[in-house]
């Protein structure tokens, strides 16, 4: 929770220090959003190939484990397809491609500046990052507040699916002590992985049609 407050801090400095016109030259720089995208999945690698157990993990796949993050993603493309009905002056596929963060508001929306500037322009291409960035904090901190009330009222399983790539961090803890069952770590952890990697394809491929 913490965390999110900061990173919306951080978005209201920006903003504010834009507008005074201050802002360093090199901070404007095109290229500058691109060299953060590779860090950040160079960042995301590393931190897969770090976890304690992956082997483990690994050793214990089961096919069926596909299913989850599989459903998650189509319920959440499909739920975010509805705001179309709801908002305009975006697309289908700009809906789309903020819903495919998952949760991941840092890389999602730094892909999306960088991608759709050079189909839409740079001020609107921020605006949607801007959104998806946004979306992105509300999804992670709902799933937080509501992690242990979908695991008493549903299942383990359906509260790994909300809280996104989420489950195999912040709301891992959550998630083992709501349900008590310790057999859902691997799931939650795998869950949470396949997401994390399809993040920068679909919100790469939604950027880059037109629906």
């Amino acid at each position: 929770m913490k965390g999110n407050l900061l990173l919306f801090v951080s978005l209201l400095t920006g903003i504010l220090v834009g507008m005074t016109g201050v802002t360093p030259h090199w901070l404007l720089n095109p290229q500058l959003p691109m060299l953060l995208l590779e860090l950040l999945i160079v960042q995301v690698g590393m931190g897969i190939g770090s976890m304690e157990h992956l082997d483990r993990l690994f050793a214990g796949f089961r096919w069926e484990m596909l299913l989850l993050p599989v459903f998650t993603i189509v319920g959440t493309l499909l739920f975010s397809a509805t705001a179309v009905l709801l908002f305009s002056g975006h697309s289908l596929s700009d809906f789309l491609a903020v819903g495919s963060g998952f949760g991941y508001y840092s890389l999602s929306s730094v892909l999306i500046s960088q991608v759709k500037a050079g189909a839409v322009g740079s001020a609107a291409a921020n605006q949607l990052a801007t959104i998806a960035l946004l979306a992105n904090i509300v999804r992670e901190m709902v799933s937080l507040l509501s992690c242990r009330f979908v695991a008493h009222r549903g299942s383990g399983w359906a509260a790994i699916s909300v809280a996104g790539i989420s489950s195999m961090d912040v709301c891992l803890p959550s998630i083992l002590s709501s349900t008590g069952n310790k057999r859902y770590m691997p799931i939650a952890i795998f869950h949470g992985l396949c997401l994390e990697v399809s993040v920068p394809m679909l919100v790469t491929f939604f950027c880059s049609v037109n629906l």
